[in-house]
């Protein structure tokens, strides 16, 4: 575009036009920001973020099948921006987009939360094998992009453990439509190649402690920076020092979503949860005070920013949980018309389960989720997008960016903000 400098006014009404249409890009990550991308591409969750020291971390790489029924009809979301990359890379176009030039190209953690497609990926048909032996889907395909230095899941072992034939052959894997036991094994050969690669180091989430994931650079700048592992494989932080219990017995296998990887990171007076796809919401649509959300609201507290469990499934957020954590900042990261259940919206925003603002974030609201919940996605500051949490001033304050996921170039569409931190 050629503008005629001889008349400033017009220049100033079509820059004004730009910006107003979202053409302004988002600022450099600076040392000191907390900056918390929730990625849309569509095929479940990814949340990179830089620590204010420069320190990263990806938090989930959802990469569902190209081949399901279910990802190609309107249920599903859409691959985004366009279909000439896979999901994954897309999050590492994304990466590489935001991540300082000034630092090393890589990970310093990534971390699993559990083992479902939308998080960690899913054998294909369509996959292309690595040099390694192994499929390019969800974390595997991210991690051969970009090194990873240390990989944090859930383990293998407990409550049943998943490298056992016996245990995998029961029906439950077995007949597994979405192959979770077939990509496990995928991800135990991208475990063992890039061990050797690029020395990549892979650990199970160790509940209640709050220094196995730390600022790799100049952690003495930020003395009040931390993250705080809350629970894993049905394991609850007691909040003392690194004790827990377990709610579940060896042997017990409750189902992936129950034993999701919880985290709180803290960073002066702001805080920050997101807990995977635990729920709390029994089949009768009941409370469950036995479920994980009921065990770890009282552990996590308030937050001023906090992901919608299960991507607001109607089996989460029980009043109790969302009463007690009370968030003025929710992000939902979704990918169907599933999301969230109409009475899941209903508890987040409403005044008599906690007082005060709300705002509502959404990576995608697809048609059918419209047209069940209504009036009530005026409720929704933004329904689509990039969600970007970027905390300043020593965790004093943050705002709320939206950056278009439907270009290559994300641009911010819109912000939001400044928020106190509580």
């Amino acid at each position: 575009m050629h503008f005629n400098l001889k008349r400033p006014y017009l220049f100033i009404i079509i820059l004004m036009v730009q910006l107003s249409h979202g053409q302004k890009q988002l600022p450099d990550w600076q040392p000191g920001f907390l900056d918390i991308h929730h990625i849309n591409t569509g095929r479940g969750d990814a949340t990179f973020m830089v620590f204010p020291d420069g320190t990263t971390m990806l938090v989930d790489a959802g990469d569902m099948s190209e081949t399901h029924p279910r990802t190609t009809s309107s249920r599903n979301a859409k691959l985004v921006p366009n279909r000439s990359k896979t999901a994954p890379e897309w999050i590492v176009d994304y990466i590489d987009q935001f991540l300082s030039k000034k630092q090393e190209r890589k990970l310093d953690y990534a971390l699993i939360s559990h083992y479902h497609d939308d998080h960690f990926g899913e054998i294909d048909s369509l996959r292309s094998i690595a040099k390694g032996g192994y499929q390019l889907t969800g974390i595997m395909e991210v991690g051969t992009l970009i090194p990873i230095k240390k990989l944090i899941d859930r383990g293998f072992d407990y409550p049943i453990d998943l490298t056992n034939e016996q245990v995998q052959s029961k029906e439950r894997f077995s007949k597994d439509a979405y192959g979770m036991i077939p990509t496990l094994k995928e991800y135990w050969k991208f475990i063992a190649y890039q061990s050797g690669k690029v020395g990549l180091e892979n650990e199970a989430l160790q509940v209640g402690s709050n220094y196995q994931i730390t600022l790799k650079n100049h952690p003495k700048d930020y003395p009040n920076f931390s993250v705080q592992n809350i629970a894993s494989n049905g394991n609850i932080w007691t909040g003392y020092d690194d004790s827990f219990y377990p709610l579940f017995k060896e042997g017990e296998y409750p189902g992936e979503n129950s034993l999701s990887s919880v985290i709180r990171i803290d960073y002066g007076k702001f805080n920050y949860y997101t807990g995977g796809d635990i729920s709390g919401i029994n089949s009768f649509g009941q409370t469950d005070i036995n479920d994980v959300e009921s065990h770890i609201a009282p552990i996590v507290g308030p937050v001023d920013v906090a992901t919608l469990n299960h991507h607001g499934n109607r089996d989460s957020q029980n009043p109790f949980y969302v009463r007690t954590i009370r968030p003025r900042v929710w992000i939902q990261q979704n990918w169907t018309a599933d999301h969230p259940g109409e009475e899941v919206l209903r508890r987040i925003t409403s005044t008599k389960l906690y007082p005060g603002d709300r705002d509502i974030f959404s990576t995608v609201m697809l048609q059918g989720a419209k047209d069940v919940i209504g009036g009530k996605l005026d409720l929704y500051k933004s329904q689509n997008g990039h969600i970007v949490i970027r905390v300043y001033n020593n965790g004093d304050a943050y705002k709320v960016y939206v950056l278009d996921d439907t270009t290559e170039g994300r641009k911010i569409l819109s912000e939001h903000g400044p928020y106190k931190a509580r």
